[in-house]
């Protein structure tokens, strides 16, 4: 058995998407002057890797406090996205070996697109990205957790949001900027089962909430 972090590390002036408060970690009370160390935290609940509740983009959708535990844990599927260009479109096609959920519940669907890599560079913006017909081909094979390595599903930046609509309009969950993918990509090649957790922050109500992310490959 093997434990994999999915997790970037939160740190000041980490990247965040265009127009998402900045993220700040500064000592709020040190040993030396008050007896304990304690940081100071400042972030947007879509900071570094984190999963969407359905209401990020939907007031009438469910809030991540409402959303079962069963959508941030559970048996993983792994769909090879890799060496695609920047902002290139992952269609439908990727996902047809996905068979329809039978005797249970979907997998988790985890895209491995490789742009990990680009954490922290500008290019981090050019990702790859799900289509709607992806999202709508998910969302019929049963599948209500999708997660990436990248800054979102749709594009960076966007005026719209097919693919978070579709999949938050089944009252999925989205998770983003995952990194060590390649790794569960090779393991499952390799025919080992692949087990994820994503718990957020317990934040009733919220948009969405930072998680620690990660597998176990079995």
């Amino acid at each position: 058995m093997e434990l994999v972090d999915l997790s970037v590390p939160v740190e000041t002036g980490m990247p965040v998407y265009p127009g998402d408060p900045e993220v700040s970690v500064a000592p709020a009370l040190t040993l030396a002057r008050d007896g304990v160390n304690v940081l100071g935290l400042h972030l947007g609940s879509q900071s570094g890797t984190h999963v969407d509740a359905p209401f990020h983009v939907d007031d009438t959708l469910p809030a991540l406090g409402e959303l079962p535990l069963s959508r941030f844990a559970g048996p993983a599927v792994v769909v090879d996205a890799l060496g695609l260009a920047p902002r290139t479109p992952i269609g439908a096609a990727s996902f047809a070996g996905l068979g329809p959920a039978t005797g249970g519940d979907a997998p988790i669907v985890l895209v491995a697109t490789g742009w990990s890599a680009h954490w922290g560079s500008e290019s981090y913006h050019g990702h790859p990205f799900l289509t709607e017909e992806a999202a709508a081909l998910l969302v019929e094979r049963g599948v209500r957790t999708v997660g990436i390595d990248a800054l979102s599903v749709d594009p960076t930046p966007a005026d719209d949001f097919p693919a978070h609509r579709v999949l938050c309009g089944a009252h999925a969950v989205i998770a983003e900027n995952l990194t060590g993918l390649d790794r569960l990509l090779d393991a499952q090649a390799r025919g080992r089962t692949v087990e994820v957790w994503m718990m957020p922050l317990r934040l009733d109500g919220a948009d969405g909430a930072p998680v620690r992310a990660v597998a176990r490959i079995g």
